[in-house]
């Protein structure tokens, strides 16, 4: 096994790149070059020459560039320079010639793409297109928004076959106009690659990133296909915004390259099996754009270069960056780069240029801020943010990322939720007094550290509470501005899209039947539900699963033009969906048939799926409360020898313990309502109101025994 030792190297920042909008462009001989596209339209295309970047090219402003890749024939090398802005496809050489100026007349901008030779393949949100010599060839319209697009290129007669990483959680792989198949993956693929000879695999493969942050290989062909590999999100990193393979290890085996979302960039390799390790992981603070492999710093080290939402473009290097010198034998060492000492020299120029710039600008801005003339202009800036639901702790990861530092990031909402702690937030919070009566449950300051440029919160919701939640950003800059971001907490928030639904389970049904179109159910499961498309589909009837995050009790959606059917093993899920849909049919004047059937196995089904939560939760508690008696006796005793054998494993677990509680601080009493809601609705459908019996559930909740529990849900 190789080790690796990566050196990060700044090249230059090149301004705020858009997503997947850096290449390293392939050269035989020389050291290679790199491509960066960014939200003004400029294409920059550098070298590095002693450690310090050349500009090759650069282009004029354009229209946002959403897209840059390399495209040309696999079999001579792809070194043609691709973007795509708005409609239009470009494309460059690398010299800087421009030799392609398509405009694909799509109604939607060009958002992901794949070039090969003389077809273009394009997709922008929900709509794929092939084009061979700029002809139309072919057209597919995808059931949910596409993320990314590779295409597999067949043996001879046979056509590619494009996959499209859909929202949906599932990869379609496309033949001509139609849909050949659907492959499940564990959560949304956000980006695509083609798997060149990984572990020693010789298949047709494409490597898939997720928004849960795992990795997997698959391979394709026309029949089918199969899962290779897939690597666990183990360490609770961030979304897979990208993936590359490279021979970084430069063993002839083809690395996996990944940049996630908080910054991580991984390197995995493979040794003598066909499963990667991790090789090399390095953590930016910002999240990773684009990554790509080559050697562009030095001509014989093998690098992977890197670019972030801020606009910096790194290099991580296997070359040296110091060098040992002296007599052989002799005990003195000097650690000398006069590459390195003539790059900072440089810098230290560029930095005194650019301050004496911004002086004169700012004298400038003063000036006419004092004429009678002046106009107020409120500064733009951009905001990278992400509200994305965890399926591992049924909590909401909310992601903010602005090109400049932040300085108050201010969060408001009118419907309960919780802030959990999250270690990687290095931010000062502080809570204001609300008003609940009037809407306001949250009012939370964050003040960001210097030179902060992302923050991540966590939030978690409570199903059957249902508004918005509102982020006003304010950065480090002058006059001060801010911008205001919002987030829908929708009324089964907690619910996530599913491809299996378990048919064994009791489930409660509600069937609604009234003259509304497909179209507006649509828009009521849409207002209900996460992960449901914004369009409405192109089927006549239409089926959707979905799983709690939290109880993972099930929920099927079936509906039509005049009829829906909602099937779940939770008769609360059922409460909640009955309320809301009954509020949006009335509110369009629509009158609605109600069937409700309860089937009375499925609530000892929730409480059997509650009981290990609630029991841990429960005894968690007891532990917490016991600590600090504890810790007091083990300072006055000498000996502890005394204590039992779970004392004694509370007070060698003790922080663990704090830990786990400080991470969860509101879970059992989130246990504790979601049953005491379960009782609620559970006789709410027998038209019987219950809520002065709450206080003696609470009771045997207390003193717990699912026996116990179960016996009280059962009387009558």
């Amino acid at each position: 096994m190789l080790a690796l030792n990566l050196n990060k190297v700044n090249y230059l920042q090149v301004g705020c790149t858009s997503s997947k909008s850096m290449v390293v462009i392939p050269s035989s001989k020389g050291q290679q070059k790199i491509a960066v596209g960014d939200f003004d339209g400029v294409i920059t295309c550098f070298g590095i020459k002693k450690h310090l970047p050349q500009i090759q090219f650069k282009t004029l402003p354009s229209t946002k560039i959403n897209r840059l890749i390399l495209g040309a024939k696999e079999s001579t090398g792809k070194d043609k320079i691709y973007i795509a802005c708005g409609t239009k496809i470009k494309g460059f050489t690398k010299k800087g010639k421009q030799f392609v100026d398509f405009d694909s007349n799509l109604s939607e901008p060009v958002q992901s793409m794949f070039v090969d030779g003389v077809d273009l393949f394009l997709c922008s949100s929900y709509i794929y297109n092939h084009y061979h010599e700029n002809s139309d060839q072919s057209y597919y319209l995808a059931s949910d928004k596409i993320n990314d697009i590779v295409v597999l290129t067949m043996p001879d007669g046979m056509p590619c076959l494009p996959v499209l990483a859909c929202q949906d959680r599932s990869l379609c792989v496309i033949n001509k106009s139609e849909k050949l198949f659907d492959i499940q993956v564990p959560g949304s693929p956000i980006t695509l690659s083609i798997g060149h000879n990984l572990g020693g695999n010789q298949a047709k493969s494409v490597v898939y990133g997720t928004s849960d942050g795992k990795v997997g290989l698959i391979n394709i062909d026309s029949k089918g296909y199969e899962f290779v590999w897939e690597i666990q999100n183990e360490k609770n990193y961030g979304d897979v915004l990208c993936i590359n393979t490279y021979d970084v290890s430069n063993n002839g085996t083809q690395d996996v390259i990944i940049g996630r979302a908080d910054g991580v960039v991984e390197i995995y390799a493979f040794d003598e099996g066909a499963e990667p390790f991790q090789h090399c992981v390095c953590n930016l603070s910002e999240s990773i754009t684009s990554v790509s492999g080559g050697c562009v710093c030095a001509a014989n080290y093998q690098e992977v270069v890197v670019s972030t939402y801020t606009g910096w473009i790194y290099g991580l290097t296997t070359e040296p960056q110091q060098r040992q010198v002296g007599m052989p034998g002799s005990s003195t060492k000097a650690a000398v780069n006069t590459e390195l000492d003539l790059k900072i020299a440089e810098l230290a120029k560029e930095i005194e240029q650019l301050q004496q710039t911004v002086v004169i600008e700012r004298e400038k801005y003063q000036e006419s801020a004092k004429s009678v003339t002046a106009t107020s202009t409120i500064p733009a800036f951009n905001i990278n943010d992400r509200f994305i639901l965890n399926h591992d702790d049924a909590s909401y990861n909310l992601s903010i990322e602005v090109q400049m530092p932040i300085d108050i990031i201010l969060l408001q909402s009118n419907v309960p939720v919780d802030l959990l702690d999250v270690e990687k937030n290095s931010a000062v919070v502080s809570y204001s007094s609300c008003a609940p009566e009037s809407g306001n449950f949250l009012l939370a300051t964050y003040r960001c550290q210097a030179n902060t440029t992302r923050i991540e919160l966590k939030i978690r919701t409570i199903e059957g509470q249902y508004g918005l939640l509102q982020a006003y950003v304010t950065p480090r800059m002058q006059p001060k501005t801010s911008q205001v971001r919002q987030y829908q907490i929708k009324p089964l928030s907690l619910h996530q899209r599913s491809h299996v639904f378990d048919e064994e389970r009791p489930f409660n049904v509600l069937k609604l039947t009234g003259n509304f179109s497909l179209a507006e159910v649509h828009s009521w499961i849409f207002y209900t539900l996460p992960e449901v498309p914004e369009r409405t589909p192109a089927e006549d009837e239409v089926t959707f699963y979905f799983v709690s995050t939290f109880l993972d009790t099930q929920l099927e959606c079936k509906y039509k033009k005049g009829q829906a059917v909602f099937r779940s093993d939770n008769v609360s899920t059922i409460s909640i969906l009955k309320d809301v849909l009954t509020k949006e049919a009335t509110n369009r004047k629509i009158n609605l048939q109600i069937i409700c059937d309860l089937n009375e196995e499925s609530i000892t089904n929730v409480l059997c799926r509650l009981h290990p939560k609630l029991e841990h939760q429960l005894l968690l508690a007891k532990q917490v409360q016991l600590i600090d008696g504890l810790k007091e006796l083990q300072t006055n005793e000498s000996d502890t020898s005394f204590m039992s054998n779970e004392y004694n494993e509370i007070l060698n677990n003790a922080d663990m313990l704090l830990e786990e509680f400080k991470k969860q601080p509101c879970h059992l009493e989130r246990l504790y309502g979601m049953i005491t809601d379960l009782y609620i609705d559970r006789h709410k459908f027998k038209g019987v109101n219950v809520k002065n019996k709450v206080a003696q559930l609470i009771e045997v909740l207390d003193s717990y025994d699912l026996d116990t529990l179960i016996q009280f849900f059962q009387q009558s």
